[in-house]
């Protein structure tokens, strides 16, 4: 088949644009990195669709795990190689930063959390229900390493409920570990974080009560580029995804405040 220059011309310049296009995809593979994270277990639900947007958008690989805060603070300090942390709270974060061990960006709060008390089961939740409720567990974070944990302990005492609730309390490491105790009836009902409960299918959600703001310390989660993280791109491009415009929907899509 004889080509002559005007049949050339074209088939050079789509080759030349399939070569560039190539030569791109190249260098982005180059460029794609993983990082590691600590996220706090309530985050969870809106962390997966997170990880399945930024992947998507960047090529950069995640790798999660997911606890407790106060387990992850203290694996941190000890020298854990994470290079982001997405906390339950504002506190770890700054203790972390106050000694050297983040990057120089200050924590920020990438989400405000929401306290439910929830049941999959129980027709009706109120406050009433915790004084007088026919239960026999109720499934709680621990206080010392969550903070859910600590904000239900807060919504207890504000409640005055203490003495009464003492012998009827089962606590887990995490929030998520209290909210397994509840789906699975080895608790009736529990505090857990309301993201935890908009994350089931609509037929599993049961009820749920929301303690009034005033009831507890607000929980506002931090997130940190930890000092591993400063030569990580994957770490420092997530991070600023965390504050988008896209991340914030997707996280008051998941039962969140965005500060």
């Amino acid at each position: 088949m004889n080509l002559n220059r005007s049949t050339l011309t074209p088939l050079r310049s789509a080759l030349l644009c399939l070569f560039a296009v190539l030569l791109t995809l190249g260098a982005e593979q180059a460029q794609s990195e993983e990082a590691t994270l600590a996220v706090a277990s309530n985050f969870r639900p809106a962390m997966e669709e997170l990880q399945t947007l930024f992947e998507r958008d960047t090529g950069h690989r995640l790798k999660i795990s997911y606890g407790a805060t106060g387990q992850f603070h203290a694996q941190i300090e000890l020298g854990a190689p994470f290079h982001l942390f997405l906390s339950a709270d504002s506190v770890r974060p700054r203790l972390l930063s106050h000694k050297g061990q983040t990057a120089s960006e200050p924590p920020r709060t990438y989400a405000i959390g929401k306290l439910a008390l929830w049941s999959p089961d129980l027709p009706q939740l109120t406050a009433e229900t915790l004084k007088h409720g026919d239960f026999r567990f109720l499934a709680i974070a621990n206080a010392d390493l969550a903070p859910y944990g600590t904000a239900g302990r807060e919504v207890i005492d504000r409640l005055e409920l203490a003495d009464v609730l003492k012998d009827r309390i089962v606590q887990g490491n995490n929030v998520g570990q209290a909210f397994v105790f509840v789906q699975t009836g080895n608790a009736e009902l529990g505090f857990v974080a309301l993201s935890q409960i908009l994350s089931l299918p609509t037929r599993e959600r049961g009820t749920h009560w929301l303690p009034p703001p005033e009831f507890y310390t607000p929980i506002r989660q931090d997130a940190v580029l930890l000092e591993r993280g400063t030569q990580n791109q994957a770490a420092r491009d997530f991070f600023a995804f965390l504050f988008s415009e896209k991340a914030g929907a997707v996280i008051e899509r998941s039962g969140y405040a965005v500060p």
